[in-house]
């Protein structure tokens, strides 16, 4: 079998192994495992003096079964959705892989939301080099264009907020106007991602950045369709999930899943986001007139679906084929 091909202008070649000793070592380092361990204790002791954790999980024995069924489905419709993005912004290189695909993102997901202080960031390209001969900084980079797509579309469903909390036709020329930037990335990446080889760092730079871009108008909007169909289908899990625990608007539902996205955005995240999973939902929902020992219960109930959907989904990815890069290369 021929060896796989890199996307034009990526970086398929394997970084030096101290790339990976770097990073395995940013995994490792203490502080973040100490830090992360004291929001979750210090999580589990708020809930039980101001709670009690027999009272904040006796909703779930009557959640409904078929619609718990649903909401999963639904929430692995996401990682599915994401893992097709991925696939498209690394074509042709995963071509015909997808089940190692959808295992690479899975995993990177899952170890997102367990590993504190967002190292689970580093499993990415970590997986990239390990399963399609990707390198590190490559992969690296393509990862944060995934993630201004991420950031672009969690700032369309805010004008959305807004529009559903006091509709007024200006929210969704602001959402059109908003969309219509994206336009821009095609425009500034081609020409930059044409600039020699050679010559000052800044323009290597920019080139470097510009190679890793979705540079063609119709891959950038298959990109956001899917980054829209994982964020949408997300938010209506997550919001029926936190409605179920917190019987509010439908709009500050989905001002509190977006305080919990965010989350991780914040200078702390703990260990499967404990702490500041919590914290970000009760700055989005108590300005808003929710109380917070409300805000608190349903937060945490959310928090406990958002972990049990990512342990399953990622223990069912380690059943998925692997096509290694190295594989690629026998005969």
């Amino acid at each position: 079998m021929s060896p796989p091909v890199s996307p034009p202008g990526d970086f398929a070649s394997p970084q030096p192994k101290e790339a990976v000793a770097k990073a395995s070592l940013k995994l490792k380092r203490p502080r973040e495992w100490l830090l992360g361990g004291a929001l979750l204790l210090g999580l589990i002791v708020l809930v039980q003096l101001w709670i009690g954790w027999p009272q904040l999980l006796a909703p779930w024995l009557q959640f409904p079964p078929l619609l718990l069924i649903g909401l999963l489905m639904l929430s692995a419709g996401s990682y599915l959705a994401r893992a097709l993005r991925v696939q498209l912004y690394f074509a042709p290189l995963m071509a015909g892989a997808f089940p190692t695909t959808l295992r690479l993102s899975a995993l990177h997901t899952t170890a997102n939301v367990l590993l504190p202080m967002r190292l689970g960031e580093l499993v990415f390209p970590w997986l990239m080099r390990r399963y399609f001969g990707q390198g590190m900084l490559g992969a690296g980079v393509s990862l944060i264009w995934i993630r201004l797509l991420d950031l672009h579309f969690l700032a369309l469903i805010g004008w959305l907020i807004l529009w559903l909390r006091s509709p007024s036709p200006l929210w969704p020329l602001a959402g059109v106007l908003w969309l219509s930037l994206l336009l821009v990335v095609p425009l500034v990446a081609r020409p930059l991602s044409a600039l020699p080889e050679s010559g000052p760092r800044w323009r290597r730079t920019l080139r470097f950045l510009a190679l890793a871009a979705p540079r063609e108008n119709a891959r950038l909007a298959g990109l956001y369709g899917w980054t829209a169909l994982c964020w949408g289908a997300k938010f209506i899990a997550f919001s029926w999930v936190l409605g179920y625990f917190l019987p509010i608007d439908f709009w500050r539902l989905l001002a509190g899943v977006m305080g919990a996205e965010l989350s991780s955005v914040l200078p702390f995240h703990g260990i499967g986001g404990a702490g500041s999973y919590e914290l970000a939902i009760l700055a989005a929902l108590v300005p808003l007139g929710v109380p917070a020992k409300d805000a608190l219960a349903g937060a945490v109930n959310l928090h406990l679906f958002m972990l049990g959907a990512s342990l399953l989904f990622g223990l069912l990815a380690l059943a998925l084929p692997v096509r290694r890069a190295v594989d690629t290369q026998r005969p």
